[in-house]
């Protein structure tokens, strides 16, 4: 069997046990398993498999994960987030659809301890969907706004694809986390300005005069802790003070003391925090084997190296080949979820990348893209047929159509493309920040 013969059929089966429900990280090691034993043979695997797992765990930067993970779980249940849009609501209510851009600053704030789409999505439209509901919201734009407001988790630093886009191309976390920001908050004004002008060309949508709310002691107490936390974190990150992965860690500890202190924290709670962390940090590195299973039998056959050579052998200028690659991972959004592909193609396409010449340094083209996979694999979590967070959104919004969730996040989905397209020609507006760290 030729080599991209093989390539296909590795893809294929993996993509047939998916679409059986079965979990990808499984569906990633049989495929990698098959195409591994056919060409090196069952007793190479067995050695691989017995090597790699140790070798992919051992490493002491994938701590920084659960970390964060539990970081974020503690902020869900300890309350924070009704606080914060208390905030936001008392910032943004005097406009029109001010109630939608304060869940989407909510979004943004609770992001920033989180570091989970899903969970920032799932959390905040637990507290803004009944305002939504009260002020006469339609369910398009509630459902919508909340969904891509919930991306944010992941623009915003922390932000576990992020970290382990780092550890997959052995890339500063720091530098990644400080190129996110501005992109970040970019998507964050981007999303404010779709909602602004959605609710002036499509009336019906938001009210035409909403209740300005007041700003109290509670609400602004209520984003101290965020505040704090974040400056803490991040200041002593880049600071000097410590390492990303000490910074979780010292993230964590305060998330949970910002929980007791807001008196939210039952044990219940509290091992739940405990037990979904492990949960997701089980299916994150269980998704890590099954994808290095499969990138090593890729690796075999020798197509990822011919694709670098066969592109560059195009003439395409530089910022074509990753327009490509980035149409590649929006097609590839449909089928996977955002950790899956990131663990699955950047061993593929970092080193196509790091060949091409951008007119930087390495160091600034891998950070680069990586900020690009990052807006991309948001884009995926919005877009039909799947759009993860679009069903976690709709889900707790049963009386709602899953096709006007769809609908509502089509304003937003122009926003993401439009700053796609900015970080793509305009590279430097991911690296400001960057080029102030030692």
């Amino acid at each position: 069997m030729s080599p991209l013969a093989l390539t296909g059929l590795i893809f294929g089966l993996m993509l047939a046990l998916m679409a059986v429900r079965t979990p990808i990280s499984i569906a990633m090691f049989i495929a990698g398993c098959i195409g591994y034993a056919m060409q090196a043979g069952l007793a190479p695997l067995e050695n691989f498999l017995n090597a790699q797992a140790f070798a992919r765990f051992a490493s002491y930067d994938l701590s920084v994960i659960p970390l964060f993970i539990l970081m974020g779980n503690f902020a869900t249940q300890g309350g924070i987030s009704k606080a914060l849009f208390e905030f936001a609501s008392a910032i943004m209510s005097r406009f029109r659809g001010g109630l939608a851009m304060a869940a989407v600053m909510a979004c943004a704030a609770f992001g920033a301890i989180c570091g989970s789409s899903v969970a920032t999505a799932a959390t905040i439209t637990s507290v803004a969907l009944p305002e939504f509901r009260r002020h006469g919201y339609s369910g398009r734009l509630a459902t919508g706004t909340l969904a891509a407001g919930g991306t944010l988790g992941i623009l915003i630093p922390p932000s576990v694809p992020l970290v382990i886009y780092a550890i997959l191309t052995e890339q500063n976390i720091a530098k990644l986390f400080a190129a996110a920001m501005v992109p970040g908050l970019i998507a964050m004004v981007g999303y404010m300005l779709a909602i602004g002008i959605y609710v002036r060309l499509v009336p019906g949508h938001a009210p035409e005069h909403e209740q300005a709310a007041r700003m109290t002691l509670r609400a602004l107490g209520g984003v101290v802790p965020i505040a704090i936390i974040f400056a803490l974190v991040f200041g002593g990150i880049y600071g000097g003070l410590f390492t990303p992965t000490e910074g979780a860690a010292v993230g964590a500890a305060s998330t949970f003391v910002a929980a007791l202190i807001k008196r939210e924290m039952t044990w219940q709670k509290f091992k739940h925090c405990f037990y979904a962390t492990a949960e997701g940090s089980a299916m994150i590195f269980m998704i890590f084997i099954g994808a290095d299973v499969m990138n090593s039998a890729l690796a075999l056959t020798q197509v990822p190296a011919q694709l670098a050579s066969v592109v560059g052998s195009w003439g395409l200028s530089p910022v074509m080949v990753v327009a490509a690659v980035l149409l590649f991972y929006v097609v590839l959004g449909a089928v996977m979820d955002e950790l899956s592909m990131i663990l699955l193609t950047i061993p593929i396409f970092f080193p196509m990348i790091m060949a091409l010449d951008f007119g930087m340094s390495k160091e600034y083209t891998a950070i680069w893209f990586g900020i690009m996979v990052l807006m991309t694999v948001g884009f995926g979590l919005l877009a039909p047929p799947v759009g993860l967070n679009v069903y976690v959104v709709n889900g707790m919004a049963r009386d709602i159509p899953i096709w006007e969730s769809y609908r509502g996040v089509m304003p937003f989905l122009v926003s993401d493309t439009l700053r796609t397209l900015l970080l793509l020609f305009f590279p430097s507006i991911s690296l400001w920040l960057v080029k102030y760290i030692s």
